[in-house]
């Protein structure tokens, strides 16, 4: 039994530093890279991706909406077509980078709000997971477990990755409880930790309304911007080790 641990990194820009970036990349196995749209720049993206090699964890790239102010969690009235183009210039602007360090990208995760609107809308899911294909056939497809984002890019013939948060709560659908709710997150490092080993051990998860529902998970989404968040992924690792599942990057 293996799995995934991502987390979403290279978000500062300019002047603006966000997460601990430096000190998470050793606990993970596949970064999730900002491409500059809901944040990063181009310097922040080059030492992302030179950090991600020297320590040998998966490199991904992570579009969002063209919303650097919302940080890409506002939903946007876009065109199939335009999320297309807009999933492709980033997927451009970070394989640039990763072509000087000699490096490739290994999967591909949509970020916020667009993560979301795939997750509900088959049309954005299809957009999305088309502009992956059309770029690089052989990439992972990271996305919300049991949802469009999954089924629409299995139908497009991608490999895909089903995802789940560690600290996250869940509808009796499947879909993440929205951030906008008091009881989004879940705050307590045991209540995660015991959430994840159910997911990944007995492919379940219990909602926000006690309900038990199926879940696969591929790949486990920590963030590493809270106040424990080093300690709560080194915890999550340690766990799991004593479960028996091994943690590695994707397709590894």
């Amino acid at each position: 039994m293996k799995v995934d641990l991502n987390c979403d990194l290279g978000e500062a820009f300019g002047n603006y530093s966000f997460g601990g970036d430096e000190q998470i990349i050793p606990l993970i196995t596949s970064a999730n890279v900002a491409c500059g749209f809901h944040a990063g720049d181009q310097h922040v993206m080059n030492q992302t991706i030179k950090r991600a090699k020297e320590h040998n964890i998966g490199i991904g790239a992570h579009p969002g909406l063209p919303d650097l102010q919302g940080f890409g969690r506002r939903n946007m009235d876009l065109s199939p077509d335009e999320i297309y183009d807009t999933v492709i210039y980033q997927l451009g602007a970070l394989s640039g980078f990763c072509k000087i360090h000699n490096v490739k990208i290994n999967h591909v995760k949509p970020h916020g709000a667009l993560y979301q609107m795939g997750a509900r809308d088959k049309d954005i899911a299809h957009a999305i997971a088309q502009a992956v294909y059309d770029f690089d056939e052989s990439l992972y497809y990271v996305g919300l477990s049991n949802t469009l984002l999954i089924s629409e890019a299995q139908k497009i013939g991608l490999k895909t990755a089903s995802e789940v948060f560690a600290d996250r709560r869940y509808e009796d659908d499947g879909q993440l409880v929205s951030r906008k709710a008091d009881d989004a997150l879940i705050t307590d490092t045991n209540e995660a930790i015991a959430q994840v080993v159910k997911m990944v051990k007995s492919k379940s998860v219990i909602t926000k309304n006690n309900r038990e529902i199926d879940i696969e998970a591929d790949t486990i989404c920590v963030h590493g911007d809270g106040a424990h968040a080093l300690e709560f992924v080194s915890e999550i690792k340690e766990r799991l080790s004593k479960e028996g599942v091994s943690i590695t990057k994707l397709g590894g």
